[in-house]
């Protein structure tokens, strides 16, 4: 299936929510569906993960190479996340598809979605939320990428992010990968 870009015609989505909710699966669905549909790659200085794959899943960039972004205001949006690694959008591939009318699409944390909402009051905000607390947990641990330090810490931020998924123009609750994929493909006018 294409991408119809009449209807979304220089739209920014942003899809955000905790850790281990799925987000970044929905999107990977979306994108196997919606092939010309443009995802935006993060920058992050964390280590890749045995699946990643640079410039693919991320961006993966020194501390030093983050700081000069910063410096630079290359950045859409950039977060310290859980307190060890730092995250960010390239502002520039994503101003030059909503340049060219197209719609973007931004995978970024909670925080990164207000900055982001902050800059670009248009953004469409869609919130990942998992079928219940305890199943966000099993998630976590199952991903089997953090160590028990890591997922607390994961933990409590998933914590406050869910007291804040009111302020989203939409939640999706991914308790099923298709289904979710298809009410966020809904959200976005896609299908």
């Amino acid at each position: 299936m294409s991408l119809d870009t009449g209807k979304h015609k220089g739209t920014l989505i942003i899809v955000a929510g905790p850790s281990a909710v799925g987000k970044g699966t929905i999107v990977k669905e979306l994108k196997k569906r919606y092939p010309d549909l443009f995802v935006s790659v993060s920058v992050t200085t964390r280590p890749p993960r045995p699946d990643e794959v640079d410039g693919r899943d991320y961006h993966f960039i020194s501390e030093d190479e983050f700081q000069v972004m910063v410096a630079h205001n290359d950045l859409l949006e950039s977060a310290l996340v859980h307190q060890t690694h730092h995250y960010g959008t390239p502002k520039t591939p994503v101003q030059q598809c909503i340049d060219a009318g197209n719609p973007a699409l931004l995978e970024i944390d909670v925080n990164g979605a207000f900055q982001v909402k902050d800059k670009m009051p248009d953004a469409y905000m869609i919130f990942i939320a998992p079928p219940s607390w305890q199943e966000l947990e099993r998630r976590l641990l199952g991903r089997g990428s953090e160590n028990y330090d890591q997922r607390r810490r994961r933990l409590r931020t998933a914590h406050k992010e869910m007291a804040l998924r009111e302020r989203f123009d939409a939640i999706v609750i991914n308790d099923d990968l298709d289904t979710a994929t298809d009410e966020v493909a809904h959200l976005m006018s896609l299908a």
